[in-house]
C-alpha cells in the first residue's frame, strides 16, 4: 500500500565520523498565479522558453499591451509607494507603482527621485508585493538613468549614496577599457542592492555636434574610442552574458542621436532634425556594433528624424528602415527595442503642454502613432500609459495579436533570465551595506582624479602644499581649499588663484521649465563672465578649472590663465590634489576644443574633430 504522504528529501552529512541526516522540505517554487499547483512558467527547472510559451498562453490582450509601456513611479522619502496627500512637484503628477499595476497592468518602471537607499530599497520590495499580488504574479522591472555621477545636467541623478564617479566623458578621458569595465561592475553591484535591475544607458551616441546639449552623456567624438568604452561598460553591468546577477543595459539612442542641426535637441518642437552633411552616416554606427559585440539587452531609438536617410523622414522610432531593416535584419537584434520618452502623448505640466516627440507623424492621433511604432519594429512605449490602444488594435484587428506576442516574448525572456521570476525581492539591510562601500568610493574618487584633463600649465604644476601659500579660491568650498594652503578673502592678496567655471550655455526663451534646463546656444564666455575672469588673471596668476559638459570655448581665458584644466565631473577635492600633486591628471580630451563659435558654426554636425584651427585638438592632455 502506498503512503499518501510525499517522500521527503533526505540530506546527509559527515562530520567528525558521524553521520547527520536531515530532512527539508520539497523545493518550493512561487505559486504566481495563486492556483495551488506549479505552473510551467512557476517551473525554474524548465527551459526559459519554455516558460515564457507557457506564460504567454496565460496572458490577456490587457496585461500583454502593459508590459509593453515602461514610465515613471514614485517612492516617498519614507520608502511608501502611495501618493501622499498634499504631495507637490513630480510626486504629485507621477502616478504610483500601485495604479499602474492593478489598473494598467504594467510591470516596466524607472524611477525619477533620488531618495535615500534604504527608502529606494523598501519602496522597490514593495513595489514587487504589489506585483505578486496581480493575476499571474508578472514582476517588475525596474530602470533607472545614471545614478553616478555629478549631474549638472538634466539627464542624470546626482549620485545620493551611490559612489560617486566622472560623467562618461572622463572615462574616454583617461581611455581605460579595465577601468570602465569595473565601474560598470560596481554601479551594477549597487543597482542589484537597491533593486534597479535595467540601465537606461550606455549612451553610445557621438559628440560630433559640440552645441548639443548631451555632449556630457556621451563617450566623446570618436567612434573608435566610443566603442572600446561602450563595450566594457557593458561587459561591467551584464557581465558576457545575461543572468541572475547582472543588469540590463538599453544602450541608447540608435542610430546615434549626436549630428543634430545647430545642436538643438529633439526633445522639443524647435529641433531642426538630425543632418549629415559630411555624410557620414555609418560612423555613427560604429559604437553601436560594439554594443552589440557585447550582447546589449536592450535598445533605446532616440527622437530625432534622420533627414534623407531613410525611405521617409519620419524619427527613429517611427521609422521601419531604422528599426526593422538596419537593426532587426542587418545586426541581427533580437532583444528590447523600447522608444524614447513621450513619443505618444503630449506631456500637460501645469498650463503647459510639452508635445508629443512624434516628428515626421505630428498629423496621426495617438492610437494611429502606436500602431506606427509597432510595425516600424519596436516593443516598448517609454514614458508613456496607454496600453488601450495596443488592445484596441488587436481587437480590431489592426494589429495582429501574434505582433504583440514577438514583443512581449522578448519582454519576458529578460525578466527571467534576470531571475525576477524567482526571487524579485531584496535585502534592505544588505543595500545600505553594498551601495557607497568605501572602496567603490574611493575608486570612484580615485577615478574623478585621473581623469582631470591638464591644457595648460605655465606654472609648471604641481605646487606644493604649503602653509604659507595664500590661495585665493572661487567657486571653490574654501573649507576643502584650507587643507592646501591659507585662503584669502581678495585676490591682492593672494599668491595664487584657483577658480572652477561651467562650460556657456544659453537659456531657452520657452515656457517648458524642462527646457530651460538644456544646455543649449553658444558655448563661449562672454560679456561680465569673461570680463570677470580677465580681470582676475590680471590680477594674481590664475588656475582655471572648466567643467567640460560640452566643449567650452575660451581663447581668451586660455592665453590670460597661467595654468587650465578640463574636468567631466569631479570634486574640488579631486581638482586641487592634482594641483598639488598628490594624484596626477591623467585626462586626454575626448573632443577638440574648438578655438572660436564661427568655427563651430562652420563644422559639420556629423563629422568628428572638423572646426577649424582648434585651441585644443581631440586627445591632447599635459602629463606631470
Amino acid at each position: 500500500m502506498k503512503s499518501k504522504f510525499k517522500p521527503l528529501f533526505i540530506s546527509t552529512l559527515f562530520v567528525t565520523g558521524f553521520v547527520s541526516i536531515s530532512f527539508i522540505d520539497p523545493p518550493k517554487y512561487r505559486d504566481l498565479n495563486k492556483n495551488g499547483k506549479m505552473d510551467p512558467y512557476e517551473n525554474i527547472k524548465l527551459p526559459i522558453e519554455n516558460r515564457i510559451d507557457n506564460l504567454i498562453s496565460l496572458m490577456n490582450i490587457d496585461e500583454k499591451a502593459g508590459m509593453m509601456f515602461i514610465n515613471g513611479t514614485l517612492i516617498n522619502t519614507d520608502g511608501s509607494i502611495d501618493k501622499q496627500e498634499g504631495a507637490t512637484g513630480m510626486a504629485s503628477r507621477i502616478p504610483s507603482a500601485r495604479d499602474l499595476i492593478v489598473n494598467k497592468k504594467m510591470n516596466h518602471f524607472n524611477y525619477w527621485q533620488a531618495p535615500g537607499v534604504k527608502e529606494l530599497a523598501m519602496g522597490y520590495n514593495a513595489i514587487q508585493k504589489v506585483a505578486e499580488e496581480s493575476r499571474l504574479g508578472i514582476p517588475v522591472t525596474i530602470a533607472s538613468d545614471p545614478r553616478h555621477y555629478f549631474s549638472n545636467n538634466v539627464f542624470a541623478m546626482e549620485a545620493n549614496g551611490f559612489s560617486q564617479w566622472p560623467e562618461q566623458l572622463g572615462f574616454a578621458a583617461i581611455n581605460d577599457p579595465v577601468l570602465t569595465q569595473k565601474f560598470g561592475d560596481i554601479a551594477r553591484q549597487e543597482y542589484l542592492a537597491v533593486g534597479i535591475r535595467e540601465a537606461l544607458h550606455p549612451m553610445a551616441d557621438l559628440a560630433t555636434e559640440p552645441r548639443w546639449p548631451r555632449v556630457s552623456g556621451t563617450f566623446g567624438e570618436d567612434a573608435n574610442l566610443s566603442a572600446r568604452m561602450i563595450q566594457a561598460y557593458i561587459l561591467g553591468f551584464q557581465g558576457n552574458q545575461l543572468g541572475t546577477t547582472s543588469v540590463a543595459c538599453m544602450t541608447k539612442h540608435f542610430s546615434g542621436g549626436g549630428p543634430q542641426k545647430e545642436g538643438l535637441d529633439p526633445h522639443f518642437q524647435y529641433q531642426k532634425g538630425q543632418v549629415y552633411p559630411g555624410k557620414n552616416f555609418n560612423y555613427h554606427l560604429i559604437p553601436f556594433e560594439a554594443a552589440f559585440k557585447a550582447n546589449t539587452a536592450c535598445i533605446m531609438p532616440y527622437y530625432g528624424v534622420p533627414t534623407d536617410q531613410t525611405s521617409e523622414n519620419v524619427g527613429f522610432s517611427y521609422n521601419k528602415d531604422i528599426i526593422t531593416r538596419l537593426l532587426r535584419e542587418k545586426y541581427k537584434f533580437d532583444g528590447v527595442v523600447c522608444t524614447d520618452w513621450g513619443l505618444v502623448s503630449d506631456t500637460h505640466m501645469g498650463a503647459v503642454i510639452w508635445p508629443a516627440r512624434a516628428w515626421g507623424v505630428e498629423n496621426l492621433s495617438e492610437i494611429e502613432r502606436v500602431k506606427k511604432i509597432i510595425d516600424a519594429g519596436c516593443d516598448q512605449f517609454g514614458g508613456e500609459n496607454c496600453p488601450q490602444y495596443i488592445v484596441q488594435l488587436v481587437k480590431e484587428g489592426k494589429i495582429k495579436e501574434s505582433r504583440i506576442d514577438q514583443s512581449v516574448r522578448r519582454l519576458l525572456r529578460q525578466k527571467f533570465i534576470l531571475g525576477l521570476f524567482d526571487n524579485p525581492y531584496i535585502d534592505v539591510d544588505n543595500a545600505t551595506k553594498v551601495v557607497g562601500r568605501a572602496d567603490f568610493k574611493k575608486l570612484g574618487e580615485d577615478t574623478q582624479r585621473r581623469s582631470m584633463t591638464l591644457l595648460k600649465n605655465d606654472l609648471k604644476l604641481p605646487l606644493a602644499v604649503s602653509s604659507k601659500l595664500k590661495i585665493y579660491v572661487k567657486n571653490i568650498n574654501p573649507k576643502i581649499a584650507s587643507q592646501y594652503g591659507i585662503i584669502v578673502d581678495l585676490p591682492e592678496q593672494a599668491d595664487i588663484a584657483i577658480i572652477r567655471l561651467n562650460t556657456p550655455w544659453v537659456p531657452l526663451d520657452t515656457d517648458n521649465p524642462f527646457a530651460k534646463g538644456f544646455h543649449h546656444g553658444d558655448l563661449d564666455f562672454k560679456g561680465k563672465d569673461l570680463e570677470d575672469v580677465l580681470a582676475l588673471c590680471k590680477t594674481v596668476p590664475t588656475i582655471v578649472d572648466i567643467y567640460l559638459d560640452r566643449p567650452a570655448v575660451f581663447p581668451e581665458i586660455n592665453s590670460a590663465a597661467k595654468d587650465v584644466f578640463g574636468n567631466y565631473g569631479a570634486s574640488d577635492a579631486a581638482l586641487l590634489d592634482v594641483v598639488f600633486g598628490i594624484a596626477k591628471p591623467e585626462g586626454k580630451l575626448p573632443f577638440e576644443l574648438p578655438s572660436s563659435m564661427e568655427a563651430v558654426r562652420n563644422q559639420k554636425e556629423d563629422v568628428p574633430y572638423d572646426s577649424k584651427d582648434p585651441l585644443y585638438p581631440f586627445g591632447f592632455g599635459l602629463h606631470y
